[in-house]
């Protein structure tokens, strides 16, 4: 029997099973973006969830992996955004700066023999763009969670070949009008393919 959860702004949704593990399925969520774009904020969203069907051999043996990409290779996240990755760090565009962002791994300001996650946003009328580093965590980095004020929102990992030993997360989520609130991002983790935490951060 299938079974429909709806979560109220707020909640953290936090789905485990001793013994079991198994993909419930992605949640759309929708975000307020922190500039650009005054007068927009989360709302709550439903999460169809389904039951577990897989012992924990079979379910670390195929959890998912960040995808591999060459240095250069750009990542559409959605209209206008784009990521890439060189051995020096993150690139990225977004609709307002075409010409690109970057953020380095190599100049001191990251500690890649530490674990942890970075979190950049920007955002126009039509949608929010999230995404940041994760480095410094023990195993290989495998799905990407961000708590927020309307729930939970599941993200994507991109690395560079050979186990650099860092990568990069991103999401993007549909704003609708509200209180024109932006503080919505609480926490972003990051999980290995055992399913413990391979980096985190706490933004509250």
């Amino acid at each position: 029997m299938k079974r429909t959860l709806k979560y109220l702004a707020g909640a953290a949704v936090t789905a485990a099973v001793a013994g079991m593990a198994a993909v419930a399925g992605m949640a759309t969520m929708s975000y307020a973006a922190p500039h650009d774009t005054a007068g927009w904020a989360p709302h709550s969203a439903t999460v169809t969830a389904a039951a577990p069907a897989a012992a924990p051999a079979a379910a670390a043996k195929h959890a998912p992996t960040p995808r591999i990409v060459q240095p250069g290779e750009r990542v559409t996240g959605a209209p206008g955004f784009e990521l890439w990755l060189t051995p020096e760090g993150k690139h990225w565009t977004t609709p307002d700066m075409p010409e690109g962002q970057f953020r380095s791994v190599v100049d001191g300001n990251v500690d890649l023999s530490s674990p942890g996650v970075s979190v950049q946003s920007e955002g126009t009328p039509e949608r929010v763009h999230l995404s940041g580093l994760y480095y410094g965590g023990k195993g290989t980095a495998s799905s990407v969670e961000l708590r927020t004020a309307a729930g939970t929102l599941q993200g994507e990992l991109i690395e560079l070949p050979g186990r650099p030993g860092w990568g990069v997360w991103y999401a993007v989520a549909e704003p609708v009008p509200n209180d024109g609130s932006w503080s919505f991002v609480s926490e972003v983790t990051v999980r290995n393919t055992k399913g413990k935490v391979y980096a985190s951060i706490s933004l509250r």
